[in-house]
């Protein structure tokens, strides 16, 4: 068939990007025709085999779902990007928007609607779950800069302020102060606080 949907599929987890790979095979309009287990892959697969459809996770080794989103608006515009994620955090809702992603949905949704929103991202609709938009919109933008997430980010694992300063290039009072900055925005009395509502918020 002349209309049969190209898609691409990017999952970490080899049982569930099988499993799902199965499913959408299923339908009579759609071809999975590249399956990537991280985002360097799922890039790659892209530009072999020109998807109209990528279906991309958020979180992968190599380079996240958001990234690769980015890179192929930029590389192939004509594919369309659906997110499907675990994590249903605003925040990523707003960044996989920005990074040019024509959907969001979370993982416990049923195979139906996951197809269904295959199609619409393809006929040029946004498809994003109701829950998470409503979600998105009571917690507001991201309030923090693109160095102040590098900072937390790199806090997350405990690191001292020496570590943190070692590893991003800059002086440790520099990074005190984008320290202090995040855990005044979010709200937190410390940087783990700080480092936990971010994640929450999908703002890391």
């Amino acid at each position: 068939m002349d209309d049969v949907i190209k898609l691409l599929l990017a999952e970490d987890q080899g049982m569930m990007r099988g499993a799902l790979a199965l499913l959408l095979g299923l339908e009579e309009d759609i071809e999975v025709v590249a399956e990537a287990g991280d985002g360097l892959e799922a890039l790659e697969a892209a530009r072999r085999t020109r998807p109209d459809v990528a279906i991309l996770d958020i979180e992968m080794p190599g380079r996240g779902g958001l990234d690769v989103a980015a890179d192929l608006r930029r590389e192939l515009p004509d594919c369309k990007v659906l997110i499907v994620t675990t994590f249903g955090r605003p925040g990523y809702l707003r960044r996989a928007m920005e990074a040019g992603a024509r959907g969001f949905l979370v993982k416990d949704g049923p195979i139906e609607d996951l197809v269904a929103a295959v199609r619409r991202v393809l006929a040029g609709e946004q498809v994003v779950d109701p829950a998470l938009a409503t979600a998105a919109l009571s917690v507001g933008p991201n309030p923090l800069t693109e160095r102040e997430r590098d900072v937390l980010t790199a806090a997350a694992d405990g690191a001292t302020v020496a570590d943190i300063a070692a590893r991003l290039y800059l002086s440790e009072s520099t990074v005190r102060n984008y320290l202090s900055a995040a855990i005044g925005k979010t709200g937190a009395r410390n940087r783990i606080e700080a480092v936990g509502t971010a994640r929450h918020n999908g703002w890391l």
